[in-house]
């Protein structure tokens, strides 16, 4: 699997068609709608995925 953000290989399964990206930092979601991308926060909590932070990018 690889990450829809940077493309790196270095993905795990955190949870039933939810993965984490250890190259960008990010989680994402497969399901039917398609893809989902959430940042991890400070505090642990998921928030939506903004392509305009260039600190992630």
């Amino acid at each position: 699997m690889r990450c829809p953000i940077c493309g790196g290989k270095a993905t795990g399964k955190v949870g039933i068609d939810q993965f984490y990206c250890w190259d960008c930092c990010v989680e994402y979601r497969i399901n039917k709608e398609g893809v989902q991308i959430y940042e991890v926060a400070e505090d642990g909590s998921l928030v939506a995925f903004d392509p305009q932070n260039e600190f992630l990018l």
